[in-house]
């Protein structure tokens, strides 16, 4: 079984209002996000991978392939094209580049035995978001 399938709930949170807000997501999308704490399931079949991100404010879902290009339409409304690419065995990075003006982002996930570690960062914005397994 591959090191990212299972299913994580956030434990710890820094600096994501300031990260939302360098995205341009409103003040109040920006409040209700920074007070969630949603739980991401990995699943993967046949080399396509699902993150299904659930709360209480939004879920969504995204399929992807490994180096394949895909559009996304993030949790707080902005469309990008995401690719994902694996640079180690643990280690997923999540590349998304902005359409319409929209700004570009990347999240690196580091899957270890009982958390997953994700760092986003935008212009120079960083925030890190720490999951435990469930």
């Amino acid at each position: 079984m591959s090191a990212f399938v299972g299913k994580w709930k956030l434990a710890q949170s820094e600096n994501f209002e300031d990260f939302m807000k360098a995205l341009g997501v409103g003040l109040v999308t920006r409040k209700l996000g920074n007070k969630s704490t949603p739980t991401v399931t990995v699943s993967e079949e046949a080399g396509e991978f699902t993150f299904k991100t659930e709360s209480l404010v939004k879920s969504s879902e995204i399929k992807f392939k490994i180096g394949e290009p895909f559009e996304e339409l993030t949790a707080d409304g902005r469309k990008v094209m995401s690719t994902m690419t694996q640079t180690a065995p643990n280690v997923m990075v999540h590349q998304m580049l902005g359409t319409n003006g929209g700004k570009d982002s990347v999240c690196t996930r580091k899957f270890l035995e009982d958390k997953m570690e994700c760092v986003c960062t935008v212009d120079d914005i960083v925030t890190t978001r720490i999951y435990d397994r469930v």
